[in-house]
């Protein structure tokens, strides 16, 4: 079931490879994504010591939070990864020119999962024939609808 999905990164990148990583999120944290809090339209994943960190993701504190805890909304958010995953990103990002994008967010049995794509960056005019694909799409969709 998917909690917040990143439509942008569909338009800006070129998803060449998905893959399912954990997140480490304080308590607050969980129960506002439950509630649908979240946001991932401008975030992004970095590498930095021996792990990946998803940056930019924001999650609005619910108003029931604690009063012990200082909610950080936008704080980064170390990614779960095996050790095999980790060398292949490192690899490509760092070799072939690929970013890593956050794509969705859903629950995997019972758990807070982040999915994440290898990306290669879409030029401007690679936009535009996209946008002009899906729009040919939604129109032939359409005609034949009024065709029945």
């Amino acid at each position: 079931m998917s909690i917040a999905n990143n439509r942008k990164a569909f338009h800006d990148y070129y998803i060449e490879e998905q893959i399912q990583a954990g997140l480490v999120l304080e308590g607050w944290e969980v129960k506002a994504i439950r509630a649908g809090r979240v946001q991932l339209k401008e975030s992004y994943i970095y590498w930095k010591k021996d792990a990946f960190y998803l940056v930019g993701c924001h999650i609005t504190a619910l108003p029931t939070a604690s009063t012990h805890v200082r909610p950080d909304p936008v704080r980064p958010r170390k990614l779960l990864l095996n050790q095999r995953e980790i060398n292949k990103l490192i690899g490509k990002t760092e070799r072939a020119g690929y970013t890593i994008v956050p794509l969705n967010m859903h629950f995997h049995r019972g758990k807070i999962k982040a999915e994440i794509g290898l990306a290669k960056g879409k030029k401007l005019h690679d936009k535009r024939e996209s946008s002009k694909e899906s729009d040919w799409k939604r129109e032939k969709q359409r005609l034949m609808k009024q065709a029945r």
